[in-house]
């Protein structure tokens, strides 16, 4: 029995033009971890349903453990490594550092980029609407509210800058 080909993968991540061969049957989370090391990007249930593993595919937000890695060709992945910029955290990140809204980490890249994807799309969002985005990001730990918080913080930050 043949094993499968890989698939060559040329792709923008963070802003860099990246290759890497794949399996198939590869999804885009294991790619970016363990073809590409950047371990920022969290594995937690394989099923999309924790967001620990959220990434921007070509700026829409996506559960890298459902995205197989050649949908990746010729596309641009924004990860947890890409959202700092210029030696700075995002205000989403400064913000979860001043609300204490992280504790164990496992959750935190995925709620980051999610955070990031909102305040591109809406500036000025609600509690509501903050609770809403991120309803697809589970924290075992925090209790969510200093994520909210945190958020909103960044929010006005941004809106401020």
């Amino acid at each position: 029995m043949s094993q499968p080909r890989k698939i060559h993968v040329s792709t923008t991540v963070n802003g860099e033009p990246k290759e890497f061969l794949c399996e198939p049957g590869q999804v885009l989370s294991d790619a970016l971890r363990n073809n590409l090391a950047l371990t920022g990007t969290k594995e937690g249930c394989t099923t999309g349903d924790c967001g620990a593993c959220s990434v921007l595919l070509d700026g829409a937000l996506v559960c890298s453990c459902l995205v197989l890695a050649a949908e990746a060709e010729g596309r641009a992945v924004q990860t947890i490594e890409g959202v700092a910029g210029e030696g700075r955290l995002h205000p989403v990140q400064q913000q979860l550092l001043e609300h204490a809204g992280l504790q164990c980490g496992i959750c935190t890249p995925g709620v980051v980029v999610a955070a990031k994807a909102l305040l591109e799309q809406n500036p000025d969002p609600s509690e509501e609407e903050v609770r809403f985005w991120l309803a697809g990001n589970l924290c075992r730990c925090t209790g969510y509210d200093k994520i909210i918080v945190a958020v909103l913080a960044a929010a006005a930050d941004m809106r401020a800058a």
